[in-house]
């Protein structure tokens, strides 16, 4: 008789453990699913924050740029005063001077950068021609005079220059 309940001890027993393993292969792939679903929530904190982080930087970049081109008019106003004053030195047209030199510094600084100079290539992406002079034949057009000064921020073209082309 011992034989026959001890083996049924051991079939019980055998019965204990599989329904053991059973269960800690079912905790071990609830884990797993726990674990993965933790990596991709991290995951997707993550990207939104570098999303958010990206579309602050940009939207800051935005307004920056906004500000600086509603300066332009204050740069032109600076350029025209200089150039009335470039034939009559006085205190006046050096603190003008000085003072567009400053601002100038400061949104170079910044990222502004002043578009078209003579004699160089004529690029319609940065240029707006306004007027034409015959050339001396060749085929390629060359800025003949800047007549307001263009403007690019950060890589953008804020203000196409404003020139006279010969060629």
């Amino acid at each position: 008789m011992s034989d026959a309940f001890g083996s049924e001890e051991v079939a019980a027993s055998e019965d204990a453990v599989t329904q053991d393993i059973s269960h800690l292969s079912e905790t071990e792939l609830q884990r797993d699913e726990y674990l993965n679903a933790l990596q991709r929530l991290q995951a997707d904190f993550e990207n939104y924050r570098k999303r958010v982080a990206r579309s602050s930087e940009d939207a800051a970049q935005r307004a920056a740029g906004t500000l600086v081109a509603s300066l332009l008019p204050v740069l032109d106003a600076f350029d025209l005063a200089a150039a009335h004053f470039a034939a009559t030195p006085s205190d006046e047209a050096t603190a003008l001077n000085q003072s567009r030199a400053l601002l100038l510094d400061a949104l170079e600084k910044q990222g502004l950068e002043r578009l078209a100079t003579s004699g160089v290539s004529f690029d319609p992406q940065i240029h707006d021609a306004v007027a034409h002079v015959e050339g001396d034949g060749e085929g390629e057009q060359v800025v003949d005079d800047v007549l307001r000064a263009g403007y690019r921020w950060k890589g953008t073209v804020l203000r196409p220059a404003m020139v006279r082309v010969k060629g």
